[in-house]
């Protein structure tokens, strides 16, 4: 299950501030920002067979928002169970996604992945969708690992929001890692984790280091 509710300004995380009033909808479409919570199973997603019988699953829950325009999308993850608190960009200009880990005051930037990130457009029409009761999409958890590779020294070439984000912090180049079935248990890795969404599904990104 997914609720979807509207604030006037990016960064408002007060749930008891959030409000379905029209009037806090500020007029100009990709100025919105989307306060939404999400239910989702917590084991990884598999495709059923007709004939199977689904067993029942706890449902875990987060929330973000987010601020959608014409190339970008902004996020705010705060903090909960299992997950650190986080500022993301998915800037889709420049092709890149920037990671702010508010715990660690550290950025991380990859190349985008188009796979897991709906492009501004969409996510916009999704999130309407479901606030008019129109889609309900079945949430399920995706992971994803990502590996620290090198310090970046500059981030102004990284296009303005991403630069905004991370400029006058530790800024790290990622590189997404296949998974490898039993790797993990024979290596002994510094992870984090941070579960978001910006598509029908959750997002477990790990972001490690050696």
């Amino acid at each position: 299950m997914v609720k979807v509710t509207f604030n006037s300004s990016f960064g408002q995380r007060d749930l008891k501030k959030a409000c379905n009033a029209e009037a806090l909808i500020p007029e100009e479409r990709e100025r919105r920002v989307y306060w939404c919570g999400v239910d989702y199973l917590e084991q990884d997603y598999m495709v059923q067979d007709e004939d199977e019988v689904a067993l029942p699953s706890a449902l875990r829950h987060i929330q973000e928002s987010i601020r959608v325009l014409e190339e970008v999308a902004l996020i705010n993850v705060p903090e909960f169970s299992d997950s650190d608190p986080a500022d993301i960009v998915h800037d889709f200009k420049n092709r890149l996604t920037a990671y702010l880990d508010l715990s660690l005051n550290k950025c991380y930037v990859i190349p985008l992945n188009t796979s897991i990130v709906m492009p501004p457009k969409d996510l916009l029409e999704l999130l309407i969708n479901i606030k008019a009761g129109t889609y309900l999409p079945q949430s399920y958890l995706v992971h994803e690992q990502m590996m620290v590779t090198e310090r970046l020294e500059n981030v102004d070439q990284l296009g303005y929001f991403i630069y905004s984000l991370c400029k006058g912090r530790d800024t790290y180049k990622l590189e997404r890692r296949e998974t490898i079935l039993g790797r993990e248990k024979r290596e002994a890795l510094n992870c984090r984790t941070i579960r978001h969404f910006e598509n029908k599904f959750v997002v477990e990104t790990l972001i490690c280091e050696p």
